[in-house]
Parts: structure tokens; sequence; C-alpha cells
């Protein structure tokens, strides 16, 4: 399967950003066309302040309904039926109430959402520079594991800092996944020390491809603060090579996964068939 990740440097101008994605969207396709198309953590509104957040975060249509999504929510339909590829919709602000989710959406050729998660690991960390994220702030976390069918292949969710907790991985892997996306926004403290590395390891321990679209580029946040993010969206085989990785700026990233190189390695390394289940839940010696 061809697949193309876009790499973007999102504002906090919500119209602007689903312009930006389309036209992304549009020229590579013109290069590749590919059957499945990836978009970078929170997309359509970055690092806004909380009323902006609010203002860009959407109303996400009831699970197969005919409801109307927002205008993000749209352009990600439009896209997959324009272009008759699946859409991995990165995540977007979803809005239930007072509470706002980071949500990943997926949608097949047809337009249709298959595939809904909300992430599940907050970013609530002090960063090496001293800088204070906290997005519980504003969001709540998720509490499903979820997979969707995309093609012959099953894909399981992610978003960003979930990379950094492999029971996540291990979860989505005893689901059957063979493919896991992690749309992020890895600061540049953190991304050029952590960022390929543990994509890497992920892959390696769940004999998975990685599929990892990222925002790119300097922003300024709701305090004043320049901040820049990590970008160098990749792809990573499950013997853990980078098989495609884009640069700093906005872009994309196209590459061919396949179902063969995973068998190979599962054949080679049988992961599967030596784990202790007697690890799972273990106590500690007393």
């Amino acid at each position: 399967m061809l697949t193309t990740l876009i790499q973007f440097q999102a504002t906090d101008n919500k119209d602007r950003n689903i312009a930006a994605v389309q036209n992304l969207v549009e020229t590579a396709f013109s290069r590749q066309k590919a059957r499945l198309i990836s978009l970078p953590e929170m997309w359509s509104c970055r690092n806004a302040d909380r009323s902006t957040r609010f203002a860009a975060a959407e109303l996400l249509p009831r699970p197969n309904s005919t409801d109307t999504g927002g205008d993000a929510y749209q352009a990600m339909q439009h896209m997959a039926r324009h272009y008759g590829v699946y859409v991995h919709g990165g995540s977007i602000a979803e809005k239930v109430g007072e509470q706002l989710y980071n949500t990943t959406l997926v949608f097949n050729p047809q337009g249709q959402e298959i595939g809904r998660y909300r992430k599940m690991h907050l970013f609530d960390v002090t960063a090496p520079d001293g800088t204070i994220y906290r997005e519980s702030k504003d969001f709540g976390a998720g509490n499903s594991v979820v997979t969707c069918q995309i093609d012959n292949f099953i894909a399981g969710l992610t978003i960003c800092y979930d990379l950094r907790f492999p029971e996540l991985f291990r979860a989505l892997r005893d689901k059957g996944a063979d493919v896991i996306f992690v749309p992020s926004a890895f600061t540049m403290e953190t991304g050029k020390d952590h960022w390929e590395v543990l994509l890497r390891a992920r892959a390696i321990e769940n004999q998975v491809w990685i599929i990892a679209a990222g925002i790119c580029g300097s922003y300024r946040s709701p305090t004043g603060d320049v901040k820049s993010s990590y970008g160098h969206s990749l792809v990573c085989d499950p013997w853990g090579h980078v098989v495609a990785l884009a640069s700093d700026g906005p872009g994309s990233v196209t590459a061919w996964i396949d179902h063969a190189h995973i068998e190979k390695v599962r054949a080679a390394i049988p992961l599967a068939t030596h784990r202790r289940p007697e690890l799972n839940g273990f106590e500690h010696c007393k």
C-alpha cells in the first residue's frame, strides 16, 4: 500500500490550516497516487488560547449516523472521496460539552468514518528547557484501545505522547495491529533525542509498520513564547528500519508498506510464540 504522510506547520487559524492541508494533499497526490494519506496531530488548530481552541473544536457526528461534521471533519471526508483514498486524519480537537478530546479520525475511500480514537496519555511535562506543557488543562483522556481495517491491514491508533507507553502498543498488537499510526507534534527538545529511537523501538517490539506524521515549524504560544515542533515525519518498517523520512519544513513523504515484510520479520523472530503470559500483571517477589 502506497502511503503518504503530510508534514505541516499549523497555526491557530483553522480555515487557513484546512486550505493549506488540502493544497499539500493535492500536490502530493499529483506526484504519487497513494492509497492512504496520513495527517499530523492537531493540524486544524495549533496551540491557540483556550477560547480559540474551543471555537475551532468540532462536535463529531454520532457513529453510524447521517449527522454532518464540522469543517475539518468534512474536509477529510471530501479528500477521501475526491481522491478515492483512506484518510487517517492525524488528530483534531473534539468538543463534548465543556470538555475537549484530542481525537483521531479515519475515513475510507467512500468518505465513511471507520475509526475514532481519543488520546489516552496527556502531555503534562516540563521540557528540558523549562517549558511547561499541561495538555490536561483543556483536554480529557480517552480510555479505549482502537483498531480499524484499511484494506488488508489492521491499523492501530495512537497519538504523540502515547508513544512513550509501550503497553498501549502491545495492546494494539494483541488486537491484531500490523500498522500503528503515531500522528504527533513533538517538541524540538524531545524530538531531537527521542522521536526516531522510540518509533523504531515500538516497531521492533511489536513487529509492525509505524506511520508517524508530524507537525513542523515554529509557533507562538498563548503566553507569547516562541516554540518549535520537530517534524521529521517518518515511516518505519517492522525490522526497525526508517524507510522514509521528511525534512524540516512543510511537505510530504511517501513509502510503500506491505504484508510480506511483516510476515518475514515475524517468522524470523517469532515473538508472539515466545511471550510469557505469566508476566502480564506479575507481582513483585516479597
